[in-house]
């Protein structure tokens, strides 16, 4: 196997020192124009590509940020990466994206990776509910901001959206509607977002005067398709079926509706269905699904300019950084699964 064109090969073609090719390479305004382009001519006859990495780790520091999120399977995670790349991206940076599959030693692994690889900073859904991985990964010296998640103790910046208002939103609306038997298909209670969205859904059903037993949960293990057809399967089993369903996310919302439909049961007209995150599939879904939508390409966004900032601040090349916590707004979207008469 040929080995790899180094700078050393460069300068004996070129005929100067490997000192002149690193000029060339990283200052050529302090390199003379015909040695300049004696170098070029070499690197480009040679096919040189400089070590990004060895140049990092000389430096002390990469061009990368990493992002880590619970499930780059839920669509909504995928809209944050790419809120979160375009930013990077203007910057001069690159992302690596990592998912943690919402197993707290994953994160522990994948946060140990961003250290050992020197990132510039990380933005990070956390898995582990106590925060103690996060603790650990702040020794590392190395920025970070929350995404979809409230930074409580004020040490990092966060940016997330208002779960308990998109939980009132979701119930409200059914409520509205007739429903007075909710179902909650809930998932990881562990993950703060599921217990404000659930949270709100006990605010709606209490502003319209129910009590929390209208709410029957259906809690889950996972947050997928997969889970949301075992849900729907239980809800089937019932004997005092809830009229509507009200689920954590999209993913699951789907799987109940899939549920529901293999069983002959009619969506909106039986049971009606909201989910959460508006996910591209959710308005394409055989039902068209009604969903909370949260801004997550514009969270990702925010939070690698929140990150950003404190990088540039971390190498002197702008202001004190301070902390900031950015709480987005949802907003419900209605379509036919939820428009069912009651």
């Amino acid at each position: 196997m040929p080995q790899a064109v180094g700078i050393k090969d460069v300068a004996r073609v070129s005929g100067v020192s490997v000192g002149t090719v690193s000029n060339v390479i990283n200052r050529p305004q302090a390199v003379a124009e015909e040695t300049r382009a004696r170098v070029q001519a070499a690197i480009e006859s040679l096919g040189y590509v400089r070590s990004e990495s060895a140049r990092q780790l000389r430096a002390g520091r990469s061009r990368i940020m990493g992002l880590l999120v619970l499930d780059m399977g839920n669509p909504f995670f995928v809209d944050v990466a790419r809120g979160a790349e375009r930013a990077a991206r203007e910057a001069g940076l690159g992302v690596m994206v990592c998912n943690s599959a919402q197993d707290p030693a994953e994160e522990a692994e994948y946060l140990s990776l961003f250290a050992e690889q020197r990132v510039r900073g990380v933005l990070l859904t956390p898995a582990e509910a106590t925060g103690s991985t996060v603790e650990r990964f702040r020794r590392h010296d190395i920025p970070f901001v929350l995404v979809d998640r409230v930074a409580e103790g004020g040490g990092e910046c966060s940016v997330s959206v208002d779960d308990v208002t998109g939980g009132a939103l979701a119930v409200r609306h059914l409520t509205g509607a007739g429903h007075r038997r909710v179902a909650y298909v809930s998932g990881p209670f562990a993950l703060n977002q599921v217990r404000d969205r659930r949270q709100g859904a006990l605010r709606a059903l209490d502003e319209a005067g129910l009590t929390p037993a209208a709410l029957h949960e259906l809690p889950v293990d996972r947050q997928d398709v997969v889970a949301g057809r075992d849900a729907g399967a239980r809800l089937l089993g019932l004997a005092e079926r809830p009229t509507a369903v009200f689920c954590a996310n999209d993913l699951l919302a789907l799987g109940v509706l899939q549920a529901l439909y293999a069983a002959g049961v009619r969506v909106p007209e039986d049971i009606a269905i909201v989910g959460y995150d508006d996910i591209e599939f959710a308005a394409a879904a055989a039902v068209p699904l009604t969903s909370v939508r949260q801004p997550a390409v514009a969270m990702g966004a925010l939070a690698a300019g929140l990150l950003l900032d404190e990088i540039e601040a971390a190498d002197g090349e702008a202001a004190a950084h301070e902390h900031r916590s950015v709480v987005l707004q949802p907003e419900l979207v209605v379509r036919r699964s939820s428009l069912g008469p009651r």
